[in-house]
């Protein structure tokens, strides 16, 4: 098995700076020497857990804000203004106009089986495009099937996400491990356990951070190196020579 260090992000679908904050950890990925040797694990979090599972109609983010804090729909709008502008300084495009808002914890579900898959990467930034993006609606089991196909998942691999408690579980794990690390907002970026980074900061803050945690990772992890003298070997592809 490949000894990596993990960064562990907690983040939801729903947040707006959660994908912000991926691409600018990747950006700064791009730009470390030892990115490698390092593998990211998304860790469940819910911003609104209340949200019904069924909802009455589809609702907007502009319509969920102004709902939830007695805005008017101008003053959403204003008011998501910069985080459309930061977002597009990271390379991404918002429309709050179409994102449907929907309870996030079966996408989740799926998130966490396709962790189990190696796909966990790949399902957290196709939910996130899906969303942000394109306006589809992640409640529906219907769409995460559509999604969860995209990125190598099957049909009955989502169904399964849905249906099995195990899934469950991990999420409501992820989600008391944050309360009990003092996460109070998402996202939220944990380097081997020592070092943490809250919110879409830029890029250059989470490079130091990679390199400060990696350089004492690899004091304990060192690379091992061995003088070879070669031979007639045989390898598992039948290969013998």
């Amino acid at each position: 098995m490949s000894n990596k260090m993990k960064v562990e992000v907690w983040s939801d679908i729903m947040c707006p700076f959660c994908y912000i904050g991926k691409r600018n950890y990747e950006s700064a990925l791009q730009q470390f020497s030892g990115h490698n040797d390092v593998e990211i694990v998304w860790k469940s979090f819910q911003l609104d857990p209340s949200i019904p599972e069924k909802m009455d109609g589809p609702e907007n983010v502009y319509q969920y804000l102004a709902q939830r804090k007695g805005f008017s729909y101008e003053q959403s709008v204003q008011m998501h203004e910069n985080v459309v502008r930061t977002a597009k300084n990271a390379g991404l495009t918002y429309n709050f106009d179409k994102a449907v808002v929907a309870n996030s914890f079966n996408a989740h579900r799926m998130i966490q089986l396709a962790k189990t898959k190696g796909l966990g990467d790949a399902a957290e930034e196709r939910l996130f495009s899906a969303y942000f993006t394109e306006g589809k609606n992640f409640g529906s089991p219907e769409v995460l099937v559509e999604l969860g196909k995209e990125i190598g998942l099957t049909e009955a691999d989502v169904h399964e996400a849905l249906a099995n408690d195990t899934y469950a579980a991990a999420v409501k794990r992820d989600i008391q491990e944050a309360q009990s690390l003092g996460v109070n907002g998402v996202p939220f970026f944990v380097f081997d356990r020592k070092y943490a980074i809250s919110g879409a900061q830029p890029p250059a803050a989470f490079l130091q951070a990679l390199e400060k945690s990696f350089g004492e990772w690899r004091e304990v992890n060192p690379v091992t190196t061995l003088e070879v003298e070669q031979g007639a070997v045989c390898t598992p592809e039948g290969n013998c020579d």
